[in-house]
């Protein structure tokens, strides 16, 4: 059973369908499946590697964004590969229909439209209740033996604009007031988040002419495995342009903030600090007389223009006027004002690795109910939740992946050991082996991991086979032939001057393997980076004893001498897995972990 139709929802149906569990997947509206509700587009720094990471995983996110692309990007090329990152401006509405005409056919997949309204509950094991199923607000009960919670930001919700507050999740749609109550009397602790968007403009009432261009690649590369290279992109790509507030447009948000619900404190809950709405910028950039807007199209037969950069929940005669005041947007005709949602999240750190509550058994979380913000966050935890349910359900051991294994494993293992205080959002900085975890290798690192539980297809693994043998060729004959006396090819290629297309002009041997651009680039950086990449191998096997080290679920903190106040407290409330988990606490230092790897030695072998 999930609970959920959005980018987590979705995820979790399909991934628990692929291992076998028979799928139900509860939505207001069926036709609003993976419906993007902020921005449309997909991947990003950080992000962009997650989409890869469900890719190879088996999940339907990077197949959908490359099927209604129209606009690709690699960031941060100019950097090293550890940051570089795809993203796509997608075809919002064509994006939703391609998901939810793949849902509607999934085998294994059962669509249920209506409005959970409470968990059914059992009595488990021990004092720990188990989930049996669901209401519904209609008064349908519906069984289950698990059930993925995946909210969105429609649990509780709260939708403000200037002085205007209403209940619902999205613009248009309503809150899941019902299950909030529920989960709540559960006793379990929650918290209160925001998010918002900004206004959307007709695209004939804007001056392009103006405005800079944002193009895309010129040869786009796809997130998805399972896209057909020959055919791809499928659609004609668009430019975005981009324009800029000024102190004029400032000066309006700033005269005007008493009636923004945040600053009136009608809104209780934290907005993401990496993503700060307009009134937020001009009130913690005043040295900052510009700020950048990304204008970006909804899609390919939509006149509707999104405003990147100008997240918004002020009245909506007050962001007309200060959007007017942007170069290109004089003549501005709006199709919908910003606005702002508030809305419940459970704690995080209540959680298992496996996104489990651990107060009640068979019931999983993923999506922004876990405190993180973003399409891409959300169908990761969807992916794991719904494969975790899954195994739950079939008595069979629990898919979780570490740190140095996948963005994914950083994100949960982030999860679990804090409470939220803001979204949460992924950054390549979470990551410490982030070079072991790039976006071009997702495939090598985890498809064969999907593939043991029945995650991924036969053909992904073939194919990831073949690629495998294409790079060990090419890694052999580099290794193997000299540039010149006394030099390997792999060592001239490891020149930042060198790149593999030059060295295959120049040695017949190797232009005769005839390299796909996936394969080459795979190889330049396995080559280049070979010395970086072993030290941080190193670093994770030095770190895997920590990380191996259970701590006893009943481990007592209190009575440990020298232990620093600081970090009892965050070890009692957090309570982590392993010494790993404990060393990655706020306010938890190696002194603190040395300390609590001797008692925890000493509570093994009986000694308390």
């Amino acid at each position: 059973m999930v609970v959920g139709g959005g980018h987590a929802g979705v995820e979790a149906a399909l991934s628990a369908a692929r291992i076998g569990a028979r799928a139900a997947l509860v939505t207001f509206d069926r036709e609003k499946l993976g419906e993007m509700s902020c921005n449309p587009a997909i991947g990003g720094l950080g992000k962009g590697q997650l989409v890869r990471e469900v890719d190879a995983l088996g999940g339907l996110m990077g197949w959908a964004a490359d099927a209604t692309g129209i606009q690709f990007r690699t960031l941060n090329t100019g950097k090293g590969a550890a940051v570089r990152a795809p993203r796509c401006q997608s075809d919002r509405h064509l994006y939703r229909r391609t998901v939810s005409e793949h849902l509607a056919r999934a085998s294994g997949v059962e669509l249920v439209e209506g409005e959970v309204a409470a968990l059914l509950l059992r009595e488990g094991e021990g004092s720990v209740p188990w989930v049996r199923g669901v209401r519904l607000a209609d008064g349908r009960e519906l069984s289950a033996a698990a059930v993925v919670l995946a909210t969105g930001t429609f649990l509780g919700a709260v939708l403000h604009t200037g002085e205007t507050s209403q209940p619902g999740g999205r613009a248009g749609e309503p809150s899941a007031q019902g299950l909030a109550a529920d989960l709540a009397r559960l006793g379990l602790a929650m918290g209160r988040l925001k998010t918002g968007t900004p206004p959307r403009v007709y695209a004939d009432s804007i001056d392009f002419e103006c405005l800079d261009e944002l193009v895309g690649d010129p040869s786009p590369r796809p997130f998805s495995h399972a896209t057909d290279r020959e055919t791809f992109p499928s659609l004609p790509q668009i430019a975005c342009h981009v324009t800029w507030t000024h102190p004029r447009t400032h000066a309006l948000v700033a005269e005007s903030l008493h009636r923004s619900p945040m600053y009136a404190g009608r809104i209780r809950g934290t907005g993401p600090r990496y993503c700060p709405s307009l009134e937020d910028k001009v009130t913690r950039f005043p040295d900052r007389d510009r700020h950048q807007v990304i204008l970006e199209p909804e899609g390919l037969e939509s006149d509707v223009v999104y405003l990147n950069g100008i997240s918004s929940s002020l009245p909506g005669e007050v962001q007309e006027a200060f959007v007017r005041t942007l170069p290109g947007l004089a003549r501005a005709r709006f199709a919908r004002h910003g606005y702002a949602v508030e809305y419940d999240f459970v704690q995080p750190s209540q959680l298992a690795d496996t996104l489990a509550l651990r107060g009640v058994g068979g019931l999983f979380l993923a999506g922004q109910i876990n405190g993180t913000s973003g399409y891409e966050e959300a169908a990761g935890q969807g992916l794991l939740a719904g494969a975790n349910a899954a195994l739950w359900v079939q008595g069979r051991a629990p898919f979780v992946l570490g740190r140095h294994e996948a963005y994914l494993g950083v994100m949960v293992d982030d999860l679990i050991v804090t409470n939220p205080s803001e979204p949460y959002r992924m950054f390549t900085s979470r990551a410490e082996y982030r070079l072991l975890l790039r976006s071009d290798n997702a495939d090598r690192r985890l498809t064969a991991r999907g593939a043991e539980i029945g995650l991924v297809p036969p053909w992904a693994v073939e194919r990831l086979e073949r690629k495998l043998e294409a790079i060990g060729a090419a890694r052999e004959l580099l290794e193997e032939s000299y540039a010149e006396p006394g030099r390997t090819l792999a060592q001239v290629l490891r020149r930042p001057e060198t790149s593999l297309g030059e060295l295959e002009e120049r040695f017949p041997a190797l232009a005769a393997l005839a390299l796909d651009e996936e394969v080459r680039e795979a190889v330049e950086i396995d080559v280049k980076y070979a010395g970086y990449i072993a030290r941080q191998e190193e670093t994770v096997a030095r770190m895997a004893r920590l990380e191996a080290t259970e701590i006893p679920p009943d481990f007592e903190y209190a009575g440990l001498a020298g232990l620093a106040e600081e970090a009892r407290e965050a070890l009692v409330t957090l309570r982590p897995r392993t010494l790993g988990a404990a060393g990655r606490i706020a306010g938890v230092r190696p002194p603190d972990v040395a300390l609590l790897a001797v008692h925890v030695e000493r509570w093994r072998r009986g000694g308390g």
